[in-house]
């Protein structure tokens, strides 16, 4: 059983900087990928990035890219999310999720495909 856990949210003052891990386990996490999705109030959950286990190709959404950068530690099955130059509207509660299925591009961004998450953690981003 995959288990995700996410740490690291909080508040952050409008041009700020926080860091989000996931904590893997359960699985050998050398296929699939790990993706980092978000859900403010009363909006639908949004793709936010992407990393591929195997290669470490990376894809981003158009509203977090040159801001937000996902890197990975192998050795801790452990995936990180860099959030720098935050706007208010990246307020949300951020989540990681695990798939064990390949994608590429625009295929990366269905969170219906991703079969594990976590619980969230909360980043609030004030102006």
């Amino acid at each position: 059983q995959v288990q995700l856990v996410e740490s690291g949210g909080g508040l952050v003052q409008a041009g700020g900087s926080l860091r989000l891990s996931c904590a893997a386990s359960g699985r050998t996490f050398s296929s699939g990928a790990m993706g980092w999705f978000r859900q403010a109030p009363g909006k639908v959950r949004e793709f936010v990035g992407a990393i591929i286990w195997s290669g470490g190709t990376k894809y981003y959404a158009d509203s977090v890219k040159g801001r937000f950068t996902i890197s990975r530690d192998n050795a801790k099955n452990t995936v990180y999310l860099q959030m720098n130059d935050q706007k208010p509207e990246d307020t949300a509660v951020y989540y990681c999720a695990d798939r064990a299925s390949y994608c590429l591009g625009y295929g990366c961004y269905e969170p219906r495909l991703y079969g594990y998450w976590g619980l969230g953690t909360q980043v609030t981003v004030s102006s």
